[in-house]
C-alpha cells in the first residue's frame, strides 16, 4: 500500500474523536457530551442541510442535460420499450421511475463497467482493452445503505413513545438467527462487513488509493467507529437501556436530562454520531439529498419534442464580419485580403 496522508489523517482524527468523550465523560462532563454537543450537532445538521437544499434549488438550470442511454422519443413509428422510457424519460412519470431505480437500487452503480488493458497473444504491443462488470461495488454499497437504514429504524425505539408499529417487526426479522444472547442483529454485522469491504477496496486498489482524499476516508472511519462502539455496547460493555431511553426522549422533547450510570462507551458512541450529523451537510454524504437535485437525472429528455429556450438569455451585442470589413476596408484592401464588397463606404 502506497503512502497516503489522507488515510492516516482520517484514522488519527477518528481516534482523537474517540479519546475526547472518553476523557470528558470520565471527568464528569456528562451534560456537555449528553446534551450540549447533541443539540449543537442537530442544529448544524438541519441548518447545513437546509442551506445546501436552498442553494441547489436556486441554481439556474437553463437547458435539458439529462444523462441518458436509451432510445429517445422521435418518430411516431419507432417503438420504445419500457427500458427505453426509464433510461431516456420523456415525461414526469418516467423521470419518477428512473429516480426510484436510482435511489432504491443504485441503477447507475449497477451499470458500472471497468476497463483494463490485458495482455493478449494476438496483440504484440499494448494488449487488448477489456470491459467487464464490477458488481461487487454495487453489492457492497447496497448492503451498506440498507443495513444502515435498518439500524436507524431500530433506533427509533429510543426516540419515540409509543414505538412505531414497524420497529418491533424490523427487530424480529433482523434478529431471526438466535445464535447469541442478547440476540444478534444481522444488520450490524452486514454494516460492519460492508464498511470493511469499502475500506479495503479503497486501500487495495493503488489507483483508487492514490486518488482518495480525507473526505473519502473520514466518513468511512467515522461510521466504522459508530458501528464498533454500538456492537461493544450491545454485546460486551453493558449500558442501562432505560437510562439511554430517558436521555433520548429528553433530547427530542426538549426536556433534556442526564441519568446516572449510562457508561462512558455510550458517550463515545453519541459523540461520534453527533460528529457525523454535524459533518453530514458539508461532506460527500449529502448526496442522499443531492441526488434529487441532480439535473442529469431529474429532467425529462424531451428535446426532440419540445424546444427549450433559456429563460435567462439576454440580447448580446455582436460584431459581425461585415462590421469588421466596413471598419477596416481600406487596410484589408491594401493588404490584399479578399473583400465581400469591394466598395468604400
Amino acid at each position: 500500500m502506497s503512502f497516503n496522508l489522507a488515510f492516516y489523517f482520517s484514522l488519527f482524527a477518528v481516534i482523537i474523536l474517540v479519546l475526547v468523550p472518553f476523557a470528558g465523560a470520565g471527568a464528569g462532563l456528562h451534560v456537555v457530551f449528553g446534551i450540549v454537543i447533541p443539540y449543537l450537532a442537530g442544529f448544524t445538521f438541519l441548518a447545513g442541510l437546509v442551506y445546501r437544499i436552498v442553494k441547489w434549488a436556486r441554481t439556474p438550470v437553463p437547458y435539458r442535460i439529462p444523462t441518458t442511454c436509451g432510445q429517445n422519443r422521435s418518430l411516431p413509428w419507432i417503438r420504445r420499450s419500457l427500458r427505453d422510457k426509464l433510461e431516456n424519460p420523456e415525461n414526469t412519470i418516467h423521470v419518477i421511475g428512473r429516480m426510484a431505480l436510482e435511489v432504491l437500487f443504485f441503477r447507475s452503480l449497477f451499470r458500472n463497467l471497468r476497463t483494463e488493458l490485458r495482455p493478449w497473444r494476438e496483440y504484440r504491443e499494448g494488449g487488448r482493452l477489456i470491459y467487464w462488470s464490477t458488481k461487487w461495488l454495487w453489492i457492497g454499497a447496497i448492503a451498506f445503505h440498507y443495513s444502515f437504514l435498518v439500524v436507524l429504524s431500530r433506533h427509533l425505539k429510543f426516540f419515540t413513545e409509543p414505538v412505531p408499529f414497524f420497529v418491533p417487526f424490523v427487530e424480529s426479522v433482523d434478529s431471526f438467527l438466535q445464535i447469541y444472547v442478547p440476540a444478534v442483529y444481522m444488520s450490524g454485522i452486514v454494516l460492519l462487513a460492508a464498511l470493511i469491504y469499502l475500506m479495503v477496496r479503497r486501500i487495495a486498489d493503488p489507483k483508487l488509493h492514490y486518488l482518495s482524499l480525507a473526505s473519502d476516508y473520514f466518513p468511512l472511519f467515522l461510521i466504522l467507529g459508530i458501528g464498533i462502539s454500538g456492537v461493544l455496547m450491545r454485546y460486551f460493555f453493558k449500558v442501562d437501556i432505560v437510562a439511554v431511553k430517558e436521555l433520548a426522549m429528553g433530547l427530542v422533547t426538549f426536556h433534556p436530562t442526564v441519568p446516572e450510570g449510562i457508561g462512558v462507551i455510550f458517550y463515545i458512541h453519541l459523540f461520534l454520531v453527533s460528529t457525523l450529523l454535524a459533518c453530514f451537510p458539508f461532506s460527500k454524504l449529502v448526496h442522499m439529498a443531492g441526488i434529487f437535485f441532480s439535473m442529469t437525472r431529474n429532467m425529462a429528455s424531451n428535446n426532440r419534442a419540445i424546444r427549450h429556450v433559456n429563460p435567462w438569455e439576454y440580447p448580446v451585442e455582436v460584431f459581425s464580419y461585415m462590421d469588421q470589413e466596413n471598419m477596416y476596408r481600406k487596410e484589408m484592401k491594401r493588404a490584399g485580403i479578399p473583400l465581400e464588397r469591394d466598395t468604400e463606404e
